[in-house]
């Protein structure tokens, strides 16, 4: 079906176009919103500002189509191959991406709101700026995708993998990240005030200049971390692992370190007085102060 013929039907009414193929077409700023594009073939289309709210794309093939500002609101997109597209700037609140395959894609600046990306393929992405609040990401494989600025406030992260991806500077304050595997992961300048990472995996992590407040950290593994000039103002550390962490001018006001061994924490001279104090396997009475400004 040619791009004149649909837009004709469509406004005749007509609004059922499931499995049409589309591929490379040019449908720039059109409008077609609430209509049946499921099992589309849209690979290398043009959507650029297109209208496709409330519109339906399930298991569409759009590998490599260029979304971006698209207005896809409401879209249903369930096990959608948008592998390598760009949707950079696309406004998708609340829409629904359950298993859609994303890895590779642009997604710079898009808001996702709300959205439900369970079980959602988003390995190497690129998420910079984009706003995930209060989205069902449960599955959702992050492996070195870019979320560096993206909010991700109030999301479901449970069971999705984030191994070796770039957090820097995220909004991800209370978000429940506790038994992760966050390996390798880039939290450089941070926002995760009052977040849970109980028992996470934060081994080569790099936390330099984070915002720690009222972390929970019990029991997680920093070895190896790097939390230089970190915030941890009242933080839990109770039982966490600190071999070859990196604590340089850290702040850690208030922090709770029962059963914390210091031993071997790479520290810089200015807060070599205050550990010295810390009997092996315990700390400084209940609470600390590590402020190690030189």
């Amino acid at each position: 079906m040619n791009i004149r013929k649909l837009l004709r039907l469509y406004d005749q009414g007509d609004r059922d176009f499931e499995g049409v193929d589309l591929c490379g077409a040019d449908l720039r700023g059109v409008l077609l919103m609430g209509v049946n594009l499921k099992g589309a073939n849209l690979r290398g289309a043009d959507l650029t500002r297109a209208f496709l709210i409330k519109s339906d794309l399930s298991g569409a093939q759009m590998n490599w189509a260029n979304l971006s500002f698209v207005k896809m609101n409401e879209v249903k997109l369930i096990e959608t191959e948008l592998t390598r597209a760009n949707l950079s700037g696309a406004f998708m609140v609340k829409s629904l991406l359950p298993g859609a395959k994303m890895s590779g894609a642009d997604l710079m600046g898009a808001n996702l709101r709300g959205a439900n990306l369970w079980g959602a393929n988003l390995c190497g992405s690129q998420l910079e700026r984009v706003n995930l609040r209060d989205a069902n990401l449960m599955g959702v494989n992050f492996k070195w995708a870019n979320l560096s600025e993206a909010r991700l406030m109030g999301a479901m992260l449970y069971g999705s993998s984030l191994n070796f991806a770039n957090m820097s500077r995220a909004w991800l304050k209370g978000v429940d990240l506790g038994g992760f595997n966050l390996e390798g992961v880039n939290f450089r300048r941070a926002k995760l005030t009052a977040a849970t990472l109980e028992g996470a995996n934060l081994t080569g992590a790099n936390l330099t200049d984070a915002q720690l407040n009222r972390v929970n950290l019990q029991g997680a593994d920093l070895s190896g971390a790097n939390l230089e000039r970190a915030c941890l103002e009242d933080a839990n550390l109770t039982g966490a692992i600190l071999r070859r962490t990196q604590l340089s001018e850290a702040n850690m006001s208030g922090t709770k370190l029962y059963g914390v061994d210091f031993s071997d924490v790479r520290h810089s001279v200015g807060i070599e007085s205050e550990l010295s104090d810390c009997p092996k396997g315990s700390a400084k009475g209940d609470r600390a102060f590590y402020s190690a400004a030189v």
